[in-house]
C-alpha cells in the first residue's frame, strides 16, 4: 500500500529539485543552442533561439566569459567571428579558422528577469600528420624476419593506425598512445613483425591512420622493400619442335635477385661442360641426330644456384607444316573447287547442247518426207518418161 502511495511524491522531488525542473521546457524565455563539432582550420555556427525574448536581446560568449556578440553588436575583435543572423528570437554567429585553443563551452544568455543561459560545447578535432615508417635499412634475404615502426602526431582524440601489404592485412602491434606537449593532441605509434619471401620483393608496406577528422580520406606512407632470394631457372627451345638441319636455340631462362650473372651449360654423358658464359643461350647452327640428349643450366648469382635440365630430341628432317604451306593448301583447295565448278558447268553446257541437235536434226527428217529434194523430182521426171505408169523414187 505505501510503495505505490509514494512514487507520485518521489517524482515530485526529483523534478523540484532539478536545475529548472520540469518547468524548462514550458520557460518560453529559455533559450537553447547545440553542441558542435568542427574540425581544427574549420567553421563552425553557433545558433542560439529563444521563443519569447520579453524585449531584451541574446548575447554570444567565448569559455573566456568574452562577449562575442550583443544582438547584432560586435563586441569582440576578431575577424574570424562574423554574425550570420540577428532577429529578436536567434542570434547566429560564425568562428572560421578553427584552432584547437577555440574549444570549449560558449554561452549564449540572455538578460531577463533572471538572466537565462544555454551552453553549447564546441569540439574540435585535431587532424593527424602524415605517418612516418622507419626500421627499414637494407635488402632483406628471403626468410628473414623484419619489425618496421609508424608513427603519427598531432590527432585529437588519438587517432588508430593500421597495417598492410599490397592488399593483405598485417597484424601489428596495438596502437600506442601518447600526449603532445601541447596538452591536446596525441603522438600515436605501432609496429609490425613478419618474415618475408620471395614474393615479397618489390612490395609495399602501408601504415595508415584512421581518424574522424579525416572523413574517410586516405592518409598512410608506404615503404616499398626489396627482398633477396636464390636463383631459379627453365630451359625454353626456339624452335619448340627442332628438326635436323634446323638452327637451335636453348634460352636458359634465370630470375632471382639479383638475377643470375653466370650459365652454365652440360650434356649428360659428356665433359667437359659445354659452355660457361654470361650469356643464357645455347645455339646449335646446325642440328644433327648426334646432338639428341638430356642438357642442364647452371644459373648462378651470390645468392646461389639452380639447375634445369631440358631433353632434346631431334626430330627427321621433313617440313613441319607451317604456315606458308598451310597458305599454299587453301589456295590450292580454292583453285580445285572452282576447276570443279567448271567442270560441272560444262557438261550440263554439253548435254543441253546435245538435246537440242537432236531436236534440229529431227525437224530437218520431217522436212525431207513432206518436200523432196530436186534431184529426187529430176529422178522422177525421167523415170516418168520411159516408164509410164511404174514409178520408181531414187534417192541421191
Amino acid at each position: 500500500m505505501g510503495g505505490p502511495s509514494a512514487l507520485p511524491l518521489l517524482l515530485l522531488l526529483a523534478s523540484c529539485g532539478a536545475p529548472g525542473g520540469a518547468n524548462l521546457s514550458q520557460d518560453d524565455s529559455q533559450p537553447w543552442t547545440s553542441d558542435e563539432t568542427v574540425v581544427a582550420g574549420g567553421t563552425v555556427v553557433l545558433k542560439c533561439q529563444v521563443k519569447d525574448h520579453e524585449d531584451s536581446s541574446l548575447q554570444w560568449s567565448n569559455p573566456a566569459q568574452q562577449t562575442l556578440y550583443f544582438g547584432e553588436k560586435r563586441a569582440l575583435r576578431d575577424n574570424r567571428i562574423q554574425l550570420v543572423r540577428s532577429t529578436p528570437h536567434e542570434l547566429s554567429i560564425s568562428i572560421s579558422n578553427v584552432a584547437l585553443a577555440d574549444e570549449g563551452e560558449y554561452t549564449c544568455s540572455i538578460f531577463t528577469m533572471p538572466v537565462r543561459t544555454a551552453k553549447s560545447l564546441v569540439t574540435v578535432l585535431g587532424i593527424p600528420q602524415k605517418p612516418i615508417i622507419s626500421g627499414y635499412k637494407s635488402s632483406l634475404r628471403e626468410k628473414e624476419t623484419t619489425t618496421l615502426n609508424c608513427q603519427s602526431s598531432g590527432s585529437k582524440p588519438a587517432a588508430q593506425l593500421t597495417w598492410r601489404k599490397g592488399d593483405q592485412e598485417l597484424h601489428g602491434e596495438p596502437t600506442r598512445v601518447q600526449e603532445d606537449p601541447n596538452g591536446k593532441t596525441f603522438t600515436v605509434s605501432s609496429s609490425v613483425t613478419f618474415q618475408v619471401s620471395r614474393d615479397d620483393d618489390g612490395a609495399d608496406i602501408v601504415c595508415s591512420v584512421n581518424h574522424e577528422s579525416l572523413k574517410g580520406a586516405d592518409r598512410s606512407t608506404s615503404q616499398r622493400i626489396e627482398v633477396l632470394y636464390t636463383p631459379t631457372a627453365k630451359i625454353r627451345p626456339d624452335p619448340p619442335h627442332p628438326r635436323e638441319g634446323q638452327k637451335l636455340l636453348l634460352h636458359c631462362e634465370g630470375r632471382g635477385n639479383p638475377v643470375p650473372q653466370q650459365y652454365l651449360w652440360e650434356k649428360e654423358g659428356s665433359v667437359p661442360p659445354l659452355k660457361m658464359t654470361q650469356e643464357s643461350a645455347l645455339i646449335f647452327p646446325f642440328l644433327n641426330k648426334s646432338d639428341s640428349g638430356t642438357y642442364g643450366c647452371t644459373a648462378t648469382s651470390n645468392m646461389g644456384s639452380y639447375k634445369a635440365y631440358y631433353t632434346l630430341n631431334v626430330n627427321d628432317p621433313s617440313p613441319v607444316p607451317s604456315s606458308s604451306s598451310t597458305y599454299h593448301a587453301i589456295i590450292g583447295g580454292i583453285v580445285a573447287f572452282i576447276v570443279f565448278l567448271l567442270l560441272i558447268l560444262l557438261i550440263f553446257l554439253g548435254h543441253y547442247l546435245i538435246r537440242h541437235k537432236g531436236t534440229y536434226l529431227t525437224h530437218e527428217a520431217k522436212g525431207s518426207d513432206d518436200a523432196p529434194d530436186a534431184d529426187t523430182a529430176i529422178i522422177n521426171a525421167e523415170g516418168g518418161q520411159s516408164g509410164g505408169d511404174d514409178k520408181k523414187e531414187y534417192f541421191i
